[in-house]
């Protein structure tokens, strides 16, 4: 689920980088805020950080003693993206096992769905293995999966979640693109 948010954060600008127009500040608060964004990735409570939307308020600088730089108090909002449990989402399948496949769903790289949790699914073993139903409904490498999250877990080292998903529900499984 996106989330809109509004987070305080503290942006360190380098003196070479401040100049006297608010418009250059903001700016260059704005880059040093996606920095920022990019090296924390995400939070366990906010979930990915996608993209921030709009300056709110910059406070006043304070002038770091020893580097020259100076640190700026502002709040944002931003965009986030968080899996939930009974969430209903999308994912592109990115690796096959015996015993279940990888998925991938937005910025999340391990959300995986079980052999067990595809109800009518059959292991087919092969140069490109998939799973395939009597319907000869087929997930494999590449193919895009509706599914519903049953769990989630936050992995604090790498700063991202897991997720395990189900096919057992309503209108779930892989999604077939009309032939245009």
């Amino acid at each position: 689920m996106f989330l809109k948010v509004q987070l305080p954060w503290n942006v360190i600008i380098s003196a070479e980088n401040l100049q006297p127009e608010s418009l250059m500040l903001q700016r260059a608060i704005v880059i040093r805020l996606l920095g920022d964004f990019a090296v924390k990735k995400a939070t366990k409570d906010l979930g990915y950080y996608l993209a921030v939307t709009t300056l709110e308020k910059v406070g006043e600088g304070k002038v770091r003693l020893h580097t020259g730089d100076v640190l700026f108090p502002v709040v944002f909002n931003a965009v986030t993206f968080k899996i939930f449990k009974g969430e209903i989402l999308e994912g592109v399948v990115h690796k096959v096992l015996k015993h279940g496949v990888f998925m991938r769903c937005g910025p999340i790289e391990n959300v995986y769905l079980s052999n067990m949790k595809m109800p009518d699914y059959r292991y087919v073993h092969g140069e490109n293995p998939c799973f395939m139903n009597e319907k000869m409904s087929k997930i494999g490498k590449d193919v895009v999966v509706r599914f519903m999250v049953i769990g989630t877990k936050w992995m604090e080292a790498e700063r991202e979640f897991q997720a395990l998903v189900s096919l057992e529900g309503d209108y779930l499984g892989p999604i077939v693109s009309p032939n245009i």
